[in-house]
């Protein structure tokens, strides 16, 4: 994703990590703020406005300031998993629930925000309960939401599509059928940023739910290894290798990226007719191509799969995005002020003008004023109406287990993996 914000920050050993920014100097111990401030460390891209907004409003009142500190997308995990146990830890920091945080947790190196909500229950109770949970483990809660719920939607340019003859695709046939109309008129059918490997992911994910619905993978992530094995597990894989053999995705979709823009940006010029992405696909388009965001950019639930065990209103990706805080921290009773804006009027209204959708339970009165209350209804639709929510399967494996995922993803994609390699790279993932 792009951001537009710039970053220095102190990493392990006193170096300097540069990216443009002013340099924020490092505290002494007890997380990256000093005396008077908390940082916030968050993934990097367009939906930093919004951040950068609560920041200001925060700080106009408070003693303590909250300072953000942005790492582009690509890099975030990286940098976190080398500050996260350093003197220079940030306070709070942006994650996904699940998988990402259990290795911290056991580390002991988060803060549980029980004793913030005795205080202040808002902190939980003006959240969906089923989003608040994905954040809490072994019965303590380690995060409040914010952003917004981020299901992956097949989002498409319509007038590609228009000038193609085609529909958005209802079933897998449907979608083969215009992956054939979209090739006839020079078309890349779909853009891909197979170089960041995690857009790749979605395929799978939501393939493998379609064929086999959601009990494959938790019996995959519960330790069961021979769920990769199973025939439907081979089915999916096949229908995946079908679409790749049909040149779906062009034949350069390594060297193509999400986070620089590079796909989405294939999108909105007309050069392709659909891209799976993250509802955050919006917000991104709205930043860069705003006339596209505003004109032409569809969106629809990913096909169904005839004699597939998944139900079609089942979904994939993210359930929302969280904020944790350190252990470390000096200033647990700012921070957790900082934590109820995530539920302000002034968050929602905000994050609903960028196409976000909180998860909070004020949002739906906000609907009708947002930036695209169709879209974002869509959405809340599609959320409150899914049998299951299948949590990205590199957010819901523990964080040491991403590399392995996206590497037998790209390889499986590029060829040199085939079905039987990329089960055995499945199987060898570490499980709880």
């Amino acid at each position: 994703m792009k951001i537009r914000m710039r970053l220095a920050r102190c990493v392990a050993g006193g170096a300097a990590l540069a990216m443009g920014l002013s340099l924020t100097a490092c505290g002494d111990g007890g997380g990256a703020g000093g005396a008077q401030e908390f940082h916030v460390l968050v993934y990097g891209d367009a939906a930093n406005k919004v951040e950068k907004e609560i920041v200001a409003t925060f700080n106009k009142t408070s003693d303590v300031k909250a300072v953000l500190d942005t790492v582009p997308g690509a890099d975030y995990q990286q940098k976190l998993q080398t500050v996260i146990n350093t003197p220079q830890a940030p306070d709070v920091f942006f994650n996904w629930g699940g998988g990402s945080i259990q290795p911290f947790v056991k580390a002991g190196l988060l803060l549980p925000l029980d004793d913030m909500i005795k205080k202040e229950p808002g902190l939980k109770a003006n959240f969906l309960p089923s989003v608040f949970n994905t954040a809490v483990v072994d019965g303590k809660a380690y995060g409040v939401p914010m952003r917004g719920t981020q299901p992956v939607l097949l989002f498409n340019n319509r007038a590609v599509l228009a000038d193609a003859g085609v529909q958005p695709p209802k079933t897998w046939d449907e979608l083969l059928t215009a992956v054939d109309k979209l090739k006839a008129k020079k078309v890349t059918p779909i853009a891909l940023g197979g170089g960041d490997q995690w857009p790749t992911l979605m395929w799978f994910e939501y393939l493998y739910d379609r064929v086999a619905g959601p009990g494959l993978f938790e019996k995959a992530l519960a330790g069961d290894k021979e769920a990769w094995d199973s025939p439907d597990s081979r089915k999916a894989l096949s229908m995946l290798k079908e679409l790749i053999d049909a040149k779906a995705f062009g034949t350069n979709y390594d060297s193509v990226k999400f986070t620089d823009g590079g796909s989405a940006a294939l999108l909105a010029s007309g050069k392709a007719g659909f891209e799976l992405m993250g509802s955050w696909e919006y917000s991104t388009q709205q930043d860069a191509s705003p006339d596209f965001a505003k004109k032409d950019l569809g969106y629809d639930a990913f096909p169904a799969v005839a004699g597939g065990k998944g139900d079609a209103a089942g979904i994939v990706g993210n359930t929302n995005n969280f904020y944790s805080v350190t252990k470390k921290t000096k200033h647990a009773d700012a921070i957790a002020k900082f934590l109820e804006l995530m539920y302000s009027d002034a968050f929602v209204k905000s994050q609903l003008a960028i196409g976000n959708l909180p998860t909070t339970t004020n949002t739906e009165k906000h609907l009708a004023g947002a930036a695209n209350p169709d879209y974002l209804k869509y959405q809340l639709d599609l959320v409150g109406k899914a049998p299951s929510f299948q949590l990205s399967w590199d957010q819901a494996y523990a964080p040491e287990n991403m590399t392995p995922i996206h590497q037998a993803v790209q390889q499986f994609f590029n060829g040199s993996l085939d079905a039987d390699g990329f089960i055995k790279a499945m199987q060898a993932l570490t499980t709880a």
